[in-house]
């Protein structure tokens, strides 16, 4: 850190902590998502970073299942022992604020934004009703995944349109091969892989500007009957399929395309490694559409205590977070997949220097690319309905393409008692 920068962090610290002699270290408990055991021990290894570098701020982490989360979170704060700090995405984030659980981070956003940049699309879906309620601190996208060698053998170009993608998936299938993998089952990687297939034709939006749902019509139908016709060129299996099964699919070339917000890590680990035979693409459109979308959104980190002090000692370490010779660590918890919500954050060698980052700097970079084009369901009006939180926990999305996928309705069907769902979900 130059004499300059670390003075003014500094500066910030002291600033926030102006007139808090602590007695004793001010203990915060970070609840954060990220369970596999490589993203705990380096979220650890900075915790114990900067603890040490703060002996009176002493953070923990207690990593949670975003599977257990929506139910367990507000349980939590109803019995006075919720987190200080809790992870979040835009969804979540409007069930812990209709709990009043969260407080807002605008001054701390602002002084960041100033900082460091942050890409506006990150920061959108948490700013609303008049505060930012969410520090971002990751990006996420989705895209397609697929070899180069297995589509040159196949004599196929990269699918850009659903026509295309069809007639590769078919061509890919055969001798124990599934040309995709889609999953069906009832849970978020379900809801995130449909939507990615709904913003493609044009049917992002399942809010009207007045809160009433347009869910049901025609694009989307389109999207669920599309997912359906290239699930039946998935292993049969799939329809039980969470991200991991979908990447050992992928990495044992059982699977020639999956969609996923990253396989690098395993694939390095796993498979081959051969970056140079490793693509990745924006996701197909609808062939009268004239450009792809994905599903993207970043996570971020809420600030959950009403204690000043915790409140304070929370905001000097979100700022030491992305600090950027810090940051590229954090988001290097698992190479290749987390994505930054800070313009010198894509700039920072702590990011770029990571042996598998650099490996696969073409991956990332389209990866990057491919987030600028990102939406996220119930976040596409500029307006937000509080009722997408529940919709969202009770993947609703997803449980319209398993009455398709496993019950065998038509794709009308389904998608008009989806939105009946959200609508009694919502109440209205």
């Amino acid at each position: 850190m130059t004499a300059f920068r670390f003075a003014a962090a500094a500066g910030l610290a002291l600033t926030l902590l102006a007139g808090s002699a602590y007695a004793e270290p001010v203990t915060l408990t970070w609840w954060q998502m990220e369970q596999p055991p490589q993203r705990v021990k380096r979220i650890q290894e900075l915790l114990d970073q900067f603890n040490k570098e703060h002996p009176d701020i002493q953070v923990k982490q207690e990593p949670q299942s975003w599977g257990d989360v929506y139910a367990k979170a507000p349980a939590a704060f109803a019995a006075g022992n919720g987190p200080d700090l809790l992870n979040s995405i835009p969804d979540f984030t409007t069930v812990i604020k209709k709990i009043g659980a969260v407080v807002p981070v605008d001054d701390l956003v602002k002084d960041l934004d100033a900082k460091h940049h942050f890409i506006k699309a990150t920061l959108a879906p948490y700013q609303y009703d008049g505060h930012t309620w969410a520090v971002p601190a990751y990006n996420m996208a989705l895209s397609m995944w697929y070899r180069k060698s297995m589509l040159k053998e196949a004599g196929l170009a990269v699918p850009k349109t659903w026509s295309e993608w069809k007639t590769a998936a078919q061509k890919l299938s055969g001798n124990g091969k599934y040309g995709i993998g889609l999953p069906a089952n009832k849970q978020l990687y379900t809801d995130q892989t449909v939507y990615s297939f709904m913003v493609n034709d044009g049917a992002a939006d399942i809010y009207n500007d007045d809160g009433s749902f347009r869910f049901d019509n025609p694009k989307t139908v389109a999207a669920y009957q599309t997912y359906a016709d290239l699930q039946k060129l998935s292993p049969p299996d799939s329809p039980s399929w969470t991200w991991g099964e979908a990447e050992a699919c992928f990495n044992s070339k059982g699977c020639g395309m999956v969609l996923q917000f990253t396989v690098i890590s395993s694939y390095n680990a796993q498979a081959e490694g051969d970056a140079a035979d490793l693509g990745v693409a924006a996701v197909p459109h609808a062939d009268d559409e004239p450009q792809s979308a994905t599903i993207s959104y970043s996570n971020g980190i809420m600030i959950t205590t009403k204690d000043k002090a915790k409140e304070k000692a929370a905001k000097v370490f979100l700022s030491w977070l992305l600090e950027p010779e810090h940051y590229g660590r954090f988001l290097n918890m698992e190479p290749g997949l987390f994505l930054p919500v800070t313009e010198d954050g894509a700039k920072a060698d702590s990011f770029w220097n990571d042996p598998v980052t650099t490996k696969y700097k073409t991956q990332v970079e389209t990866m990057i690319e491919n987030s600028k084009a990102g939406k996220l369901f119930g976040f596409t009006t500029g307006k937000v309905f509080p009722s997408i939180g529940a919709i969202s926990a009770q993947n609703v999305i997803a449980e319209t393409l398993q009455h398709i996928v496993v019950d065998g309705q038509s794709a009308a069907d389904a998608v008009k008692a989806g939105q009946a769902r959200m609508t009694g979900i919502a109440g209205k």
